[in-house]
């Protein structure tokens, strides 16, 4: 990673036995900052994990008691953003010829955002300058790629045992977040590309438990679902994926980034919810593929 370095990237939190089709990720919530990382950043070691999904792993770490895996990364979204195309990138940011199959203009470089981001908010660019282009490329091929490789084994896996697999793409949202168009805040937002990553009868269980436990619920809006929901979500082949976003003013200060006290709650709540679920899978998942949109 352009410096001598040994830390886990990422791993996968396995059950006993896998009792139920599904499989979690929580792609950015990593929190380990390498050194020669935060030397490279004009930002301070706080600023920098702004773009981070605090404790989200943490939160839906029940899944692995309930029997289904769970992967996280341990590398930050600041770092290498696994949620984008392999190759989404900014060659304004590197010194050094991108390869021919980068992609430069999509709308997520230009807002910052790509494989390798500039930003982790609105006008907070990470890096003091220019760093060299092989630096990008090793990320996406020493972390992105065994990354994605260790999720499609995980979800093939399971459609194996099971005959469908359901991935639930586990995130979370800053806390003043409104629906488009009016002064709601959810508390949750489903996303599921307007139906086309996941059954419809998926995706309206899932807001509806929420919602019976008291959660405000949107779907898809303002967040329908990244790369991972839209690349791994083939409902007609028995493969769904949800995208889940949380919002951090639920259990987190966001200014600190300290836990409050409510953290317990949300992580019960959602073992409940994801028991719920996979309870009506286990009902009527036989019609799940039948249902996509």
């Amino acid at each position: 990673m352009g410096e001598a370095v040994e830390w886990e990237f990422f791993e996968v939190l396995e059950p006993a036995s896998q009792r139920i089709p599904f499989v979690f990720n929580s792609p950015h919530s990593g929190r380990h900052y390498p050194q020669f990382f935060l030397d490279q950043s004009r930002l301070d070691p706080h600023s920098i994990r702004r773009s981070e999904d605090h404790f989200v792993d943490e939160l839906f770490r029940s899944a692995t008691f309930l029997g289904a895996p769970l992967l996280r990364a341990h590398f930050p979204r600041a770092f290498l953003d696994v949620n984008r195309e392999p190759y989404e990138l900014d060659p304004r940011m590197f010194d050094g010829a991108l390869p021919p199959h980068a992609n430069i203009s999509s709308m997520r470089v230009a807002g910052g955002l790509g494989t390798v981001p500039r930003l982790v908010a609105e006008n907070m660019e990470i890096y003091r300058g220019r760093f060299p282009v092989e630096q990008a490329l090793e990320r996406i091929e020493t972390i992105y790629k065994p990354y994605h490789a260790t999720l499609r084994k995980l979800i093939a896996r399971t459609h194996v045992e099971f005959g469908m697999s359901i991935l639930i793409d586990c995130h979370s949202m800053p806390g003043n977040v409104h629906l488009p168009g009016s002064g709601h805040r959810p508390d949750f937002i489903i996303g599921d590309r307007y139906g086309t990553s996941a059954a419809a009868e998926l995706s309206r269980v899932a807001v509806e438990l929420l919602e019976q436990l008291g959660y405000a619920v949107a779907r898809n809006k303002p967040y329908a679902g990244g790369f991972i929901t839209e690349h791994y979500g083939r409902p007609t082949r028995g493969l769904h994926a949800l995208q889940i976003e949380i919002n951090r003013g639920l259990y987190v200060d966001e200014a600190t980034l300290i836990k409050k006290p409510g953290f317990a709650a949300l992580e019960a709540d959602l073992a409940t919810f994801i028991a719920a679920l996979a309870r009506h899978v286990e009902d009527f998942g036989a019609y799940l593929p039948l249902a996509a949109e």
